[in-house]
């Protein structure tokens, strides 16, 4: 009895989910030892920075130096979190980034298990949450990037107030929205976009309720609304009365709809309908807040209308939300049931008896069979290879002080401070600006410009390209250093 109790149960589904969620997000990391995304190089270099000043507020730009970040205020709490976590538990920078992304997104799936368990459709919904992809474009759970950390907030707030009605549901909200502010506020915009209709349909018949979760999502707001309205808050509201340029191609909505896949979709909108049929307010909740990311994304895609990071990564919030949607659309199915008189008349064999397990495990089949294969294929780009590696670790361990500033490929200039530590000429961005063709111009001119490298304090250039200039000595294959470096 107690075997069967135990086939029976979530636990034993939960295993393997977990570990599929641990593997699609570990797919961008497998097979290469480094940080993969841009994102991740400048978080790392980021906390560095924190662990180096001993405070994550109004940090010194780590790649040029000198200057203080500005926009790294609207992350300064992941980068503290990194910053933490690096010192707390001593492991290496590339093992965090490596395998913390897939532990995060465990997490994840898990508060959707929690969330959905009591609706009845808790491992359906975490099953189809791992299906959330990570492309180069929309990032994603396989990056250890802000928005995937926050992800998990948001099952875990619909948790919370779904079934909790005291002063503690309320603090745990405003925690949570009060952290997510300080990590990825346009995550804190998604949750709270998605909590809206759960909290206008409380307004009728439990107006308190709705009173504290506006209280608690609110307050956070004008407590960091300080620090956040010069860089988010004014830029938003401008961006909401004027049409964007353009959508970027990378992360367009009909690209993502196949990488995401056809019966997950199905499925959501099966589960779109079940409130009608089974009713809930947490199930309408549920349901109205992936329709509200649903429009305002169609808005931004079709008018240009919106906030564009709220476009660029509410396409995670809306998989999230189709995730726990199409699992209610999987637990309706699995629940079908042939009549009992159409069994006797049919005489079906006891498998056929409950149509719906067979139904729900051809779908699981022919979803995974092919998402697995897609997010296996799905294109990233790696900044640097062994021998940058090997080099910036070289120069990291050998060069002083007296070498603090470097110059070599834009496109790698990320990575080199991130390992080394030291300051970067230009460093290539989402788009390429007036430093970064300088230093192509130099570096392919065989770095001959002496004046350019004393003019702008460089003494160290990283060329595997070949350099001509005898004012630069080779002490490591593709690593020069000025001669008789005076730094200012």
């Amino acid at each position: 009895m107690n075997i069967m109790k135990l086939v029976r149960s979530d636990y034993l589904k939960m295993l393997p989910i977990l570990v599929l969620a641990f593997y699609l997000a570990f797919i961008p990391h497998q097979g290469y030892p480094y940080l993969v995304h841009l994102d991740e190089w400048i978080h790392q270099s980021c906390a560095d920075e924190v662990i180096k000043e001993g405070h994550a507020v109004s940090l010194t730009d780590p790649f040029t130096g000198g200057t203080r970040m500005t926009n790294q205020v609207v992350e300064v709490g992941f980068h503290l979190f990194l910053a933490v976590f690096r010192q707390v538990t001593d492991l290496p920078w590339l093992t965090i980034f490596k395998y913390l992304p897939g532990i995060i997104f465990m997490l994840t799936v898990l508060a959707v298990y929690i969330l959905g368990r009591r609706q009845g459709f808790g491992w359906e919904a975490a099953l189809l949450t791992c299906l959330i992809p990570t492309t180069v474009g929309i990032l994603g759970p396989g990056f250890l990037v802000p928005v995937a950390l926050g992800l998990f907030f948001i099952p875990l707030s619909l948790f919370v107030t779904f079934h909790f009605r005291n002063w503690g549901a309320y603090a745990a909200l405003f925690m949570f929205t009060l952290f997510l502010l300080a990590i990825h506020s346009a995550t804190a915009i998604g949750m709270i976009t998605i909590m809206i209709p759960y909290v206008i349909l409380n307004l009728r018949g439990n107006l308190m309720h709705s009173v504290g979760m506006t209280a608690a999502m609110a307050i956070p707001f004008l407590i960091a609304l300080p620090w956040l309205s010069d860089m988010l808050v004014f830029p938003a509201a401008r961006e909401l009365l004027v049409q964007t340029k353009g959508v970027v191609p990378y992360v367009d909505v009909p690209r993502i709809i196949p990488i995401y896949g056809y019966l997950p979709i199905l499925l959501c909108v099966i589960g779109c309908i079940v409130p009608v049929i089974k009713g809930g307010k947490e199930k309408y909740g549920l349901v109205f807040g992936l329709l509200i990311l649903l429009v305002l994304l169609a808005v931004f895609f079709k008018l240009s209308y919106g906030i564009g990071m709220m476009y660029y990564r509410g396409l995670q919030f809306m998989m999230l939300m189709m995730g726990i949607v199409a699992g209610c659309g999987l637990a309706a199915i699995k629940d079908l049931k042939i009549p009992v008189q159409l069994v006797a008349r049919w005489k079906l064999a006891s498998p056929l008896r409950n149509i719906g397990y067979v139904l729900c495990l051809v779908i699981i089949a022919g979803t995974l069979y092919t998402a697995i294969p897609v997010r296996q294929h799905i294109p990233y780009y790696h900044m640097i290879d062994n021998q940058d590696y090997e080099a910036f670790v070289w120069i990291k361990d050998n060069l002083d002080d007296r070498y603090m500033k470097a110059i070599l490929d834009p496109s790698k200039g990320t990575p080199f401070t991130a390992i080394t530590g030291k300051n970067v000429y230009a460093w290539l961005g989402a788009y390429p600006i007036a430093s970064d063709v300088k230093a192509y111009g130099f570096l392919g001119g065989g770095s001959s410009d002496t004046a350019f490298l004393e003019d702008n304090n460089i003494s160290i250039v990283y060329s595997r390209q070949g350099v001509n200039n005898p004012d630069l000595t080779e002490v490591r294959p593709y690593v020069y250093v000025l001669k008789e470096v005076e730094l200012e």
